[in-house]
């Protein structure tokens, strides 16, 4: 079986099992993961770019490295590669948890339970929840969900079709080292570094594509692409700014603005501002939210799994794939 055809059918295999089972409770590899370059920093820290960049070396380096000694190992088994892809692409997407925590948060708040959307915030965003009121942790929500389509979804199928299941380990790899170092707290000015460039890196083509994809899912196409084009440029974080951007126009609301982490406040861009409403506990915002999430990645996998079958009918067989082992979050909102 051709690699392109493999990924196409693991990719699908993979998203279809994170729809039905989500994230296990325990015993999630990309915990494990997380536990794993907690060890490596714990070693390695020092308020240091050079220290930080071996972090990410040895981490997104490891996480690579495992995924093409485990698909040079299956190489041969058409039926284990697609296995082991649809493994992957399961252990590396986060759809169905990203939405379950969206739709919780939205539950409270359309029930009235500000303190219960409150304590449920952290499992889906960084943000002070006491800093926020019903509207603004819907807004946040709204926003982590946009950011996080990329992120969780759209990114990790963009860098399997470009390198198999190496491809889909380092991704996630990278946005998780992000989450964990990419800060810009006094600990990981320095240190997270490397860590918060690389995910800016990795995370360029997935972004736009989720941008695009919003634009086409969204059911606003003029105002997401306007807003996309207004103000993307105006948010700091490169990829999240289209990303926002063009979810904000495609919802008619209104993103952006004051936020806190950390009791740190940051004063952020509005995004669609001229065009869009603020974002409303109990509104359906929320909702509208996840079920375009979910239809941007869908069309991802089909955009990903075209792109790899059309660079095969063009270039006429061969290319990078990580099928034969050969290399080509996030911060959360």
């Amino acid at each position: 079986m051709r690699a392109e055809r493999v990924f196409a059918y693991g990719a699908a295999a993979g998203l279809l099992g994170d729809l039905l089972l989500g994230d296990p409770r325990r015993g999630h590899p990309v915990a494990a993961f997380g536990r794993a370059a907690g060890a490596v920093e714990r070693v390695l820290w020092r308020d240091h770019r050079g220290r930080g960049a071996l972090h990410t070396a040895v981490c997104a380096g490891g996480a690579v490295a495992l995924g093409a000694v485990a698909a040079r190992a299956v190489r041969r088994s058409p039926a284990a590669s697609v296995a082991l892809t649809g493994a992957a692409t399961w252990a590396v997407v986060g759809g169905t948890s990203l939405a379950r925590e969206a739709r919780a948060i939205g539950r409270a708040l359309e029930a009235g339970d500000v303190e219960a959307a409150r304590a449920r915030l952290p499992h889906l965003c960084g943000r002070d929840p006491q800093a926020l009121d019903a509207d603004g942790i819907a807004r946040a929500v709204v926003e982590s969900v946009a950011e996080n389509t990329s992120d969780a979804v759209v990114g990790a199928l963009v860098w399997g079709a470009v390198a198999g299941v190496p491809g889909l380990l380092g991704f996630r790899a990278v946005n998780t080292l992000d989450a964990m170092v990419g800060h810009k707290s006094p600990r990981y000015r320095r240190y997270g570094w490397a860590s918060a460039r690389l995910d800016d890196v990795a995370g360029w083509p997935g972004a736009r594509l989720t941008a695009v994809l919003t634009t086409v899912a969204g059911g606003a196409p003029r105002g997401a692409v306007r807003a996309w084009r207004a103000d993307a440029a105006q948010h700091p974080s490169p990829n999240a700014g289209p990303v926002e951007a063009s979810f904000a126009g495609a919802l008619g609301v209104r993103l952006g603005g004051t936020l806190s982490y950390g009791g740190r406040v940051e004063h952020r861009p509005v995004l669609n501002g001229a065009a869009g409403r603020a974002v409303r506990a109990g509104s359906g915002d929320i909702e509208r939210a996840v079920r375009l999430s979910r239809r941007v990645g869908w069309l991802a996998l089909g955009v990903c799994a075209g792109a790899r079958l059309l660079v095969r009918g063009v270039g006429g067989g061969g290319g990078i794939n990580g099928i034969n082992g050969v290399r080509g979050k996030g911060r959360t909102s």
